[in-house]
Order: C-alpha cells, then sequence, then structure tokens
C-alpha cells in the first residue's frame, strides 16, 4: 500500500499536470466559460428567465440537442451546463466513439444513480456522425432517466437524428454571434494572452468573424504570436485570416450593393460574380446577400423565370446548413442564374400599382357572388348568388366580374413577353377573348 506521501505527491503532479495542459490550450478552450454567466452570446436561450438557463438553474434540463452552425458555442454552452448542474458530466465525441464508449457511459450513469442517486448528462459532439444503430443505443437510457443527453450539432436535428431520439428531446436552436458578443471574445482573448490590440485590428478581426467565435479566437491567438512582443496591429490580423483588409466603408457597402443588383438587373453575369466576391471578401453580411438575391427574384425577375425565386431561397437555405465559406458557390450559382435569366417587373408593378390604389381609396366593394355563403342567412344577402365555379366548366375557367365595379376596367398585372411570362401573355390574352374582351 502505498504511504500517503506518495499518494499527496500523486496528487499534486496530477494538478501540476493539469495546469500546465490548461495554459498550454488554445485561446478558445481556456475561455470556455465555467458557468452560464460566462456564456458570451445566445442571450435568447441563456439571459434572464430565458429557456435554457430556467431549466439549468432548477436541474431539470431533460434531454437537449444544440443546433446551430459552427463557432456558435454549442460545445461552450454544454460545459456551461455542467458547470452549473450538480448532475455527473460525461463527454464524447460521434467522431471517435462507439456502441462500445456509449454502452460504458451508460453503465457508469446507472452506478451513479443507483449507489448515490446522482444523474449523468451525457454531452454527445457532432451526435449527426452517429448512425442509426448508434443513435438507437442511446434510445432505453434516455427514456428511462439513466442519462440526460445534450446532443450538439451543425446539422438540421430533424434530417440528421433518428426521430425517435429527437422526440425525446428539446431542440435549442443557436444563433452566429452578433458583433457585440464577437467584441466582448476579442477582449476576453486580449486580456486572456495579456496584450493589447489597436482599433483598426479588432474592427477588421469582428468585421471578418462571420458569426463564428471559435474562428475569431484562434484567428486572435495566432495574431498575437506574429505580433510578439508589441500590440497586435491590421497587418498581423491579416495575416493570421490569411487576407488583406480592402477598403469597405460605408459608402462602399451601399455602392457595391447596387452595382451588384444593378448588374443581375442588366444581364451581365459576369459584373454579378465579380461584385458578390468584393461583397464576400469584404467580409458582408452573407444573409443579406441572399436576401437580396431574394427580393430581386420577385422584383426584376418575376414571371419571366418563376424557377428564379425558388433558385435564390434555395441559396439562402443552403448558407444555413453549410455556411462559408462552402456557401460561396451556392451564392455564385444562384447570383448566375438571375443575371442570366430573362426580366420582368411586372409582378413588382402589380402589386405596387393595386397598393397605390387601396391606399388611395379605391376600396370598391366585393361583388355579391364572390362574398363568403358559408354562414347561415348568407343567401338571404345575396352572397354567392350567381357564383360559376369554374371547375364546372372544360376550359377551367369561366367569364364572370371578379374585381369590384369601381375597378372593372384596372389592369394591374400586364404580362411582358418576355421568357416563362410570354406563355402567361397568352393564356390571358385568349381568357380576354372568351370572356369577350371585358
Amino acid at each position: 500500500m502505498r504511504s500517503a506521501t506518495v499518494d499527496n505527491v500523486s496528487d499534486l503532479f496530477s494538478s501540476a499536470a493539469e495546469d500546465r495542459l490548461r495554459a498550454q490550450a488554445p485561446l478558445a478552450a481556456r475561455l470556455r466559460p465555467r458557468t452560464l454567466d460566462d456564456v458570451v452570446g445566445q442571450a435568447h436561450l441563456v439571459g434572464p428567465n430565458k429557456p435554457l438557463r430556467r431549466l439549468v438553474e432548477q436541474d431539470r434540463l431533460t434531454s437537449a440537442i444544440f443546433w446551430g452552425p459552427p463557432g456558435t458555442g454549442k460545445t461552450t454552452l454544454a460545459l456551461a451546463v455542467a458547470g452549473t448542474t450538480k448532475r455527473a458530466f460525461e463527454q464524447l465525441s460521434a467522431v471517435a466513439a462507439g456502441v462500445k464508449d456509449v454502452r460504458e457511459v451508460i453503465e457508469r450513469a446507472r452506478h451513479r444513480l443507483g449507489e448515490h442517486g446522482r444523474g449523468t448528462i451525457l454531452f454527445l459532439d457532432e451526435i449527426h456522425r452517429f448512425s442509426k444503430a448508434q443513435q438507437d443505443a442511446l434510445l432505453p437510457a434516455v427514456e428511462d432517466g439513466t442519462l440526460t443527453l445534450i446532443g450538439a450539432t451543425t446539422e438540421n436535428p430533424f434530417f440528421e437524428v433518428n426521430a425517435p431520439l429527437r422526440s425525446r428531446s428539446t431542440l435549442f436552436r443557436l444563433e452566429p454571434l452578433g458583433r457585440a458578443d464577437i467584441e466582448i471574445l476579442i477582449q476576453r482573448g486580449l486580456e486572456a494572452e495579456g496584450r493589447t490590440a489597436t482599433a483598426e485590428a479588432v474592427t477588421y478581426l469582428a468585421d471578418r468573424a462571420g458569426g463564428d467565435g471559435r474562428q475569431v479566437l484562434t484567428a486572435l491567438e495566432v495574431a498575437v504570436a506574429l505580433a510578439h512582443p508589441g500590440d497586435v496591429q491590421l497587418p498581423h490580423v491579416e495575416s493570421a485570416l490569411g487576407t488583406s483588409a480592402l477598403r469597405y466603408g460605408r459608402d462602399d457597402h451601399y455602392d457595391v450593393v447596387s452595382a451588384f443588383i444593378k448588374s443581375m438587373r442588366g444581364s451581365d453575369a459576369q459584373a454579378t460574380v465579380y461584385y458578390l466576391a468584393r461583397m464576400l471578401e469584404a467580409g458582408e453580411d452573407a444573409r443579406f446577400i441572399a436576401r437580396r438575391m431574394i427580393i430581386f427574384a420577385s422584383e426584376d425577375v418575376g414571371m419571366a423565370d418563376p424557377m428564379s425565386l425558388q433558385v435564390a431561397v434555395a441559396a439562402a437555405h443552403a448558407l444555413e446548413h453549410v455556411g462559408l465559406p462552402e456557401a460561396q458557390l451556392n451564392l455564385s450559382q444562384a447570383a448566375i442564374h438571375l443575371a442570366t435569366a430573362p426580366k420582368s417587373n411586372r409582378a413588382a408593378l402589380a402589386i405596387w400599382n393595386a397598393r397605390a390604389d387601396v391606399q388611395a381609396g379605391a376600396v370598391g366593394e366585393v361583388p355579391a357572388h364572390l362574398r363568403d355563403a358559408h354562414y347561415q342567412g348568407a343567401k338571404s344577402l345575396g352572397h354567392g348568388v350567381g357564383y360559376d365555379y369554374p371547375h364546372d366548366h372544360p376550359e377551367g375557367h369561366v367569364a364572370q366580374q371578379y374585381l369590384p365595379t369601381e375597378q372593372i376596367d384596372k389592369r394591374y398585372y400586364e404580362p411582358t413577353h418576355h421568357g416563362a411570362e410570354a406563355a402567361v401573355a397568352q393564356r390571358m390574352e385568349k381568357r380576354q377573348q372568351m370572356d369577350g374582351n371585358r
């Protein structure tokens, strides 16, 4: 049997080793919070009286899945939960762990619960990497309360997590970190490194963060090393990121965005891709670019190519799923599609003109035969009387009045003969002829 002195020496050695490993750990790991109060961002989950905070503080957290883009703090949040809860905390990565590892965790959790009445939280990083069989191995222990599962994933859990496991878990969506959150992380990082940085360097680093806290801390750590022993300056941050700072102030933002939209409208694919690259290289919010393309698809392409709206929306969804830099491919494809598509703004003009009429007081009475006739006594008021059901006709169309009498001659939508809208124009012209050119 070892003496107490030997045990004490061993404990001191282990403690010293842990301290040294902690000191040598990457900056992002050193700054990981120990409690929810230290978490940066995700205020909608961990702010005062927010759902995750209340569940953790009451120690009533059931199985959960943290879902969000890289660098938003999924692992950080799980470790903060571990520092707040009274339950034991175990951690596995789906990249390296197998069913055997899961069963060992479950066995320890059962022993802990039976011997000491203490629950266990299992944090499973990258849960989407687990196969169906591996996920199924967790299900019985989750169902009977042997352990509480916290899974983390960058993928949509509705696609990547088994339905039975997902249905027993609360989904918590993590959002990209905001500018203020990123600046807090940078300042904490500088304090941890015992260094300072110029305002220009901090601004550029925050601009390029893309909501990814881990990336910004990794870049800061490299910049600090490059700047040693002086202050972190812009060239150090540029080198750490592998990019050069582009001039992109407030005026540049509006000018480049304007040029991007006008290049798509002018069907110039080369200029469109160039301005897209300018925005991405300058750190423009890619979600803003995607939103502008969705608007453009209806405002400037419209019915000339109805598929363009689907393409733009798909690019926006792809951006949320894969993030940058990979999503640059989706944005480029969508931008080129919009630039080369036939153009028509008639769908936009239709709603603008119709709303202008309504705002000007053109609120004529709905024709009686179009009014709701589903309630008792409606027919006595003439509601629905005389309505001719179009599906009862071979052509699927019937001539009857739809606009209020005051707007009977209005033509809000006038299709062009560009692209797919030419077929729309032909159908409308044919129906007008059937209606007797009314």
